[in-house]
């Protein structure tokens, strides 16, 4: 997914010759401002990797764009079996859209397992196309089939295509010197060029995809292609397929710039780059790999050349320590993983929060509790970030909204970090992680000034009137302590977890001392500015609808839906949940419903009733799954009317 066009103006010409083979005059070109697709097969089908050549070559033509990839935990589920579907689901569009889409209007299904795992979701008249090879009596009877569905009468609702996409690839590839094994496992790139002819996606970016990911194995790339290609002339030659489709560039959806497509742990990793480039700072990462997070570690190891070190460690408490020490000896420091990883270095937290040092804990959410759903998604670790610590262990917390927004959310808890000299977290989820849309890529110079002053000598004349270095002195603005790096002379300073006496740092127990230090850590946090809470209620609604992370693309398309129906409600969407913006409390005073959707039980809605004492109505979902737009739409439309 990493294909790049210059501006929305120039991708309508790129488009032009991405159509070198588009259908000629004898079948029905249709336009369509929008379309969703889902590919849906067993997870060794190849339906990711179908879905990011989809994607990246839509991106390419310029449409806007939203992914969802779904996929299971185990390496290997046992073929065939419901378990073991993976799909990934794109929907784009001619302009501004917001999420992967309710329901697919089209269903690619590679096997019997995969259409009964998502036909539920697929709506009547859809277009369903399935591979009929697959449709043997032992492949049904796996997944509870008594009858074939594709002559049952059940998909009569559907507009259905058997095709026969397994023994197509092979006949494609028969001039090849492969098995028949080796044959059948191009039949995803079969799919891939009917699906490319059906909605005109431009195909040269897929042929040097495969040139150059079995550029070791020219006779693998060869054969991928020709399966390519002979799936886009099926389209074009077959009468089942009388009908094409035209999703035009979304030119007025983007400021012009240069974009790419881009995921939420690559925007993340692009913002841990930036943001060590901007301050100036050697980044380095400790880490332990843990689904959704492993992509930003993989990532952030191919930049030595931007002088970031990673290291892969042996447990989640090894990486956190090994990027705290980091942070100590002057580098920007990043540990990344998800809620079990978070429950394992909370103490390590908790020392980061006693040091004062700058330190990025990034969480990228998924279903718990323990290893829960490795592969789905949820936003139920918000408490955690909170309060998972003993004692009392404030640390702001910083969530992005959206998969490009990860980059800018990274930039925002560096500079968090490095001014307040304080750990924070930063709450991804699985469905930001994973999912990818349209990101203008910025200019440097639009990027922020992350610069930082390390303490260079004494700081602290003492009544003797000599000069000392006092660790814990605090800049009276942010109450930010110096940050000393070991081996400056005269800098040396103590340094460990035990309660640090104000100024000195020396151990204290004493009990006025420790309120004190407790109370200021407090205050830090509570001081750091953030901007205000924007508010879209352009007709003084009633009823307000307040999110934060991942849900801002579902709840932001429910509430487009109800006020093109008629309906008054306002949104607004947190970034920053600890400390709130300083204006959320006269906000929420200004509504008399405040409605707070949430991929867990309520755990927001618990702090805005906890701190504002407002009625805040939660509405929950802990299924795995993003919310959709209708779903939402008709919540709200409730509460409104309540």
């Amino acid at each position: 997914m990493t294909s790049q066009v210059s501006s929305p103006s120039e991708q309508a010409d790129e488009a032009v010759v991405g159509e070198q083979r588009k259908p000629a005059g004898t079948k029905d070109v249709r336009r369509l401002d929008r379309v969703i697709i889902r590919f849906a097969g067993d997870s060794g089908d190849g339906m990711q990797l179908t879905g990011d050549r989809f994607t990246s070559e839509t991106a390419t033509f310029g449409n806007d764009l939203s992914t969802l990839p779904n996929f299971p935990a185990e390496i290997r589920a046992p073929a065939g079996t419901l378990p073991g579907v993976s799909s990934f689901q794109l929907h784009f569009a001619d302009h501004d859209i917001l999420t992967p889409g309710d329901a697919p209007n089209v269903l690619v299904a590679m096997n019997p397992a995969a259409l009964k795992a998502n036909l539920a979701d697929v709506p009547r008249g859809a277009e369903i196309i399935v591979n009929t090879d697959e449709f043997t009596k032992r492949a049904m009877q796996k997944v509870g089939y008594a009858a074939s569905p594709l002559e049952d009468g059940s998909l009569d609702g559907y507009s259905l295509h058997p095709v026969p996409l397994t023994t197509l690839t092979v006949e494609a590839l028969k001039e090849f010197d492969l098995t028949r094994k080796e044959a059948e496992r191009s039949k995803n790139m079969f799919a891939l060029g009917l699906l490319s002819w059906m909605y005109h996606r431009p195909t040269e970016g897929t042929e040097k995809f495969l040139k150059s990911k079995f550029a070791k194995k020219p006779d693998i790339a060869a054969a991928n292609i020709a399966a390519f290609r002979a799936g886009w002339n099926f389209g074009e030659t077959t009468e089942d397929f009388a009908v094409s489709y035209e999703i035009a560039p979304a030119t007025k959806a983007f400021p012009v710039g240069t974009y790419r497509n881009i995921s939420g742990n690559l925007a993340l990793s692009y913002g841990l780059i930036a943001a060590s480039r901007q301050a100036d700072l050697p980044l380095y990462l400790g880490s332990y790999p843990i689904t959704p997070a492993s992509d930003i570690l993989h990532e952030l190891s191919r930049h030595k050349n931007f002088g970031v070190r990673t290291f892969q460690a042996e447990d989640e408490i090894a990486g956190i320590g090994a990027a705290l020490g980091a942070a100590f000896g002057g580098s920007l420091a990043v540990t990344t993983t998800s809620g079990p990883g978070v429950a394992l270095k909370s103490e390590t937290i908790g020392l980061a929060v006693s040091l004062e040092l700058p330190l990025l804990v990034i969480d990228i959410q998924r279903g718990g509790p323990s290893t829960g759903l490795p592969t789905k998604t949820e936003q139920a670790d918000l408490l955690q970030a909170m309060f998972g610590r003993n004692g009392e262990a404030p640390v702001p917390i910083v969530a992005p909204c959206t998969p490009a927004d990860c980059f800018d959310a990274a930039l925002e808890a560096a500079r968090i970090a490095l001014t307040y000299r304080t750990p924070v977290m930063l709450l991804s989820d699985g469905y930001l992680a994973n999912g990818s849309e349209p990101w203008r890529i910025p200019e440097p110079d639009e990027l922020p000034d992350l610069t930082v002053q390390f303490a260079q000598g004494p700081n602290h004349t003492l009544d003797d009137g000599s000069e000392v270095f006092w660790p814990y002195k605090r800049d009276p603005q942010t109450l930010a302590r110096p940050w000393a790096i070991p081996g400056t002379p005269g800098l040396e300073h103590r340094i460990g977890g035990i309660e640090k006496e104000d100024g000195t740092g020396n151990i204290s127990y004493a009990p006025a001392n420790h309120d004190f230090m407790v109370r200021t850590r407090q205050a830090k946090i509570d001081g750091i500015e953030v901007p205000d809470l924007e508010v879209d209620d352009p007709h003084e609604a009633r009823t307000l609808v307040l999110g934060w992370g991942s849900t801002y693309g579902p709840i932001t398309a429910a509430v487009r839906r109800l006020r093109t129906a008629g309906e008054s409600i306002a949104q607004a969407h947190l970034r920053h949940l600890n400390p709130f913006p300083r204006n959320l409390g006269a906000v929420l005073g200004r509504y008399e419903k405040v409605v707070i959707p949430e991929m867990n039980l309520g755990q927001l809605a618990t702090l805005i009733r906890a701190k504002y004492l407002v009625d805040a109505h939660s509405y929950n979902q802990v299924n795995g799954m993003p919310f959709k737009a209708e779903q939402l739409a008709k919540a709200l439309k409730e509460a409104i009317d309540a």
